[in-house]
């Protein structure tokens, strides 16, 4: 019998080998199709190729022919080395290109057994377990690439002894936000160690009440790092509640609500922390000798006693200030304070967020310095009117649309200094309309004279940027080490991935920086600058994307991604934005490094930095469409619930020439998968002194992850999406959640692998802090989810502690 003849099978099975054919079909006529346009527009003629085998096996088994097998074991055995060509071992890079086709083949191969007779029914059968193993040994090999352990350098330390010039260090207390005001994230604590950390269990869990209403479902992030100073707790809530708790029960002691109505609520109802002061010179238990001062989602700076809560009534008026005094008409929303403050020299130096996107006449984003025991304003600092030093008259406001700074600032008390990381004018994506001191400061570092208010030296990451890659990384305070002795700096984690290491005195790089050629063209073309500043100490950004990075579930969704790609306008790091296509801007506005930070261990002189690796997938709409699709500022009601949707992706921004559309991540709209292949998150150990990489792995499993957001419950490290920030401790570990896979880890800062996990009663996106109470080492991460990453919401604050001996 020759391999073209026919057999007759039983009729059930006959039913069923048509029907593979018809399925073979249809799903040739798709990448026959599909694949004809990518190869029209410059894409690989692999789709089309494919396409066509899978017709003709797909037309011979609907005849029951075994011409049929044999067709489409030759374009598996061509997939298998065409998918060996583009990606080589890469597992992530071999799952779409060969899962689907091995698990046809198995089907195929089956079908086999049906149309064959004696002897050659017995080699079907034979193919077909030859198959399943091939199969399985592509599995195996794509999990372990996919999984496998990372290679780790040695450590360079402990040979550091570099200074923390915070007046309050970390230790026994968390007193800042960074664990102090150098934000190195670090504890000198060393209980919990490598060798003892799978006994950690949870001590205490706190729920702080704060969930969202059903006008708020979609707004919520709990991304609060609490204080801890003395025996006490501080925890903020989404919606600017602070709580203070036992720190070593989690007993609440006392609570204040500011009463922030939902309709403030900006893209995300988020309280990052609290800022905690001890009055100098006053008595030892007066009311506020020692104060929490905190933002509010409603634009109000307020202090309270940290022994009791109650509001400290000589700070502004009743305890409180409202710092949108002077900006004129302020839109709810608008104008919300979600980072904590930072106290240099008992001035409290606090920015705030404008709501991104929506016009260019938003709000100032003009930075303030109050007094800390009087809450009388002693300076400000309005970008475009240096000259302007305190409140404007009374029928003047400050500039309107300004860059604002939304994240954290870091304070050096002995320099005098608050640096501030600046976002960008009010309109994102379009900079013909800034004025020329916007354009120096917009994703700069400024470092404020906290006395006057006044800049001291800026240094910017981006030239006149388009890309919304504002400053959203705290800077963090270290003593560099140099040839000639260790020097203040500052590191500067950026959203394009870049680590800058400055001067903190004079903002001069300490490590090399270059200007490099940059992407010009675009709709604004004369506003592209020649060159953007790129480091050469560290950086997390990988290389540019090709057509070869597109992913997907299966062939088919891959091939989708790259005519997508082909289709866009993508001219590498810093693609111009257009409006008659769309661009790739990678990284995307998430980072690189975000609002999370890095940490330092000052002692190893190590830098652990946690990123996101993901690109954007933006239009810019001319005005006329956008006004067309409805697309309004916030005050002018579209419609739904707040928070709707991902940031940027239906931003009107009123008075420039375009809007903007933004598909974050660049997510297939019906398999809700990435296009670009993954990780899309990660987490490294950079050698402090020399920017070299000890370790780097995908940092998130896909637990939570799959095709049409169903959860996978698969244990591979994907490497997700991740926001919040690490811990590193004198202990060897690095404690991290920020993953979207609701998981709490401990990581050995030797090697990089996990050595102890737990999951979470919700999504994990802040930073943790740690602490001693009671002679215990407690670890506290707030647990309460996140509506842009997609995890659960829920109020949970966890402390995790070794077993009491």
């Amino acid at each position: 019998m020759t391999l073209a003849s026919v057999r007759t099978p039983g009729r059930a099975s006959g039913v069923a080998i048509k029907a593979l054919g018809v399925v073979l079909a249809l799903i040739g006529l798709i990448l026959a199709g599909g694949g004809l346009w990518l190869a029209a527009i410059g894409g690989s003629p692999y789709y089309v190729l494919a396409g066509l085998g899978l017709i003709a096996a797909g037309v011979m088994l609907f005849r029951m022919r075994m011409a049929g097998v044999a067709i489409y074991a030759g374009v598996f055995v061509l997939t298998f080395i065409w998918a060996l060509w583009e990606v080589g071992l890469d597992g992530w890079g071999l799952i779409p290109r060969l899962f689907g086709p091995a698990v046809l083949m198995a089907l195929v191969l089956w079908a086999a057994i049906g149309l064959g007779e004696g002897r050659e029914g017995r080699r079907a059968a034979g193919l077909t377990l030859a198959g399943f193993v091939v199969a399985a040994l592509v599995f195996s090999g794509v999990v372990y690439a996919v999984d496998g352990p990372a290679a780790a350098r040695p450590l360079p330390g402990p040979h550091y002894a570099l200074r923390d010039p915070s007046p309050m260090p970390a230790g026994a207390d968390w007193p800042a936000y960074g664990g102090a005001y150098s934000a190195q994230r670090y504890s000198p604590l060393a209980q919990i160690t490598p060798a003892n950390v799978t006994g950690l269990q949870r001590a205490w869990v706190f729920h702080t009440g704060d969930l969202p209403s059903h006008f708020a479902a979609n707004t919520y992030g709990a991304e609060d790092t609490p204080l801890k100073v003395g025996d006490s707790l501080y925890v903020c809530t989404p919606k600017s509640r602070v709580i203070a708790l036992d720190a070593g029960s989690g007993r609440e002691l006392w609570r204040f609500d500011p009463k922030v109505a939902d309709i403030w609520i900006p893209y995300t109802a988020a309280c990052r922390g609290v800022a905690y002061y001890a009055v100098p010179g006053a008595a030892p238990g007066s009311a506020c000798a020692t104060r929490i001062i905190w933002g509010t989602l409603d634009g109000r700076l307020i202090a309270v006693d940290a022994r009791t809560g109650l509001a400290c009534s000589g700070f502004g008026q009743g305890g409180q200030v409202d710092i949108k005094v002077g900006m004129g008409p302020v839109t709810p929303g608008m104008v919300s304070i979600n980072s904590a403050p930072t106290i240099v020299r008992g001035v409290v130096v606090t920015g705030h967020q404008v709501l991104d996107g929506q016009r260019r006449d938003a709000p100032s984003g003009v930075i303030l310095g109050y007094d800390a025991v009087t809450g009388a304003l002693k300076w400000a600092w309005d970008v475009q009117r240096p000259d302007l030093t305190g409140l404007p008259a009374p029928n003047d406001m400050f500039t309107r649309g300004t860059p604002n700074s939304w994240t954290t600032s870091t304070g050096d008390e002995q320099l005098g200094l608050v640096y501030v990381p600046m976002g960008n004018t009010a309109g994102d994506y379009w900079s013909s309309s800034r004025g020329p001191l916007e354009k120096q400061v917009s994703s700069s570092l400024v470092a404020l004279d906290v006395a006057t208010g006044k800049p001291a030296w800026t240094f910017q990451t981006v030239h006149m940027d388009v890309w919304d890659y504002d400053l959203g990384s705290q800077g963090t305070l270290v003593d560099y080490p140099t040839p000639a002795g260790p020097v203040p700096a500052i590191i500067v984690p950026s959203k394009q991935g870049d680590l800058y290491v400055l001067d903190r005195r004079t903002g001069r790089p300490l490590t090399p920086v270059r200007e490099e050629p940059a992407p010009q063209g675009g709709v604004e073309p004369a506003m592209r600058s020649p060159t953007q500043p790129h480091s050469l100490f560290n950086t997390l950004r990988k290389a540019d994307l090709t057509e070869r990075s597109m992913w997907g579930m299966s062939p088919i969704d891959q091939m989708a991604c790259r005519i997508q790609y082909r289709l866009a306008s993508y001219k590498g790091f810093y693609t111009p934005p257009e409006t008659t296509r769309r661009w790739v801007e990678y990284p995307g506005y998430n980072g690189g490094s975000d609002w999370g930070g890095i940490a330092v261990d000052p002692v190893r002189g190590v830098i652990v930095a946690n990123y996101n690796d993901m690109p954007n997938y933006n239009r810019l709409i001319p005005r006329a469409q956008a006004d067309r699709m409805g697309w309004a500022p916030r005050g002018q009601n579209r419609g739904g619930q707040l928070g709707e949707g991902s940031e940027g992706a239906g931003d009107p921004q009123v008075g420039d020439p375009y809007a903007i559309q933004v598909n974050a991540g660049w997510r297939m709209p019906w398999t809700k998968l990435l296009c670009k292949e993954p990780p899309y998150g990660g987490i490294r150990a950079i050698d402090l002194a020399t920017g070299r990489t000890l370790w780097d792995r995908p940092f998130g499993t896909a637990r939570r992850n799959g095709p049409f957001d169903i959860p996978s419950g698969l244990p591979f490290h994907i490497g997700t999406p991740n926001n919040g920030g690490a811990v590193v401790t004198a202990g060897g570990l690095v404690f991290i959640s920020a993953a979207t896979d609701d998981l709490m880890r401990a990581i050995d800062l030797k090697s990089g692998k996990t050595v102890w996990q737990d999951k979470l009663p919700g999504g994990g996106q802040a930073t943790p802090m740690t602490y001693t109470a009671g002679g215990r080492q407690y670890v506290v991460i707030m647990a309460g989810g996140h509506h842009f990453m997609q995890t659960p919401v829920s109020d949970a604050l966890v402390a995790y502690a070794l077993p009491p001996r």
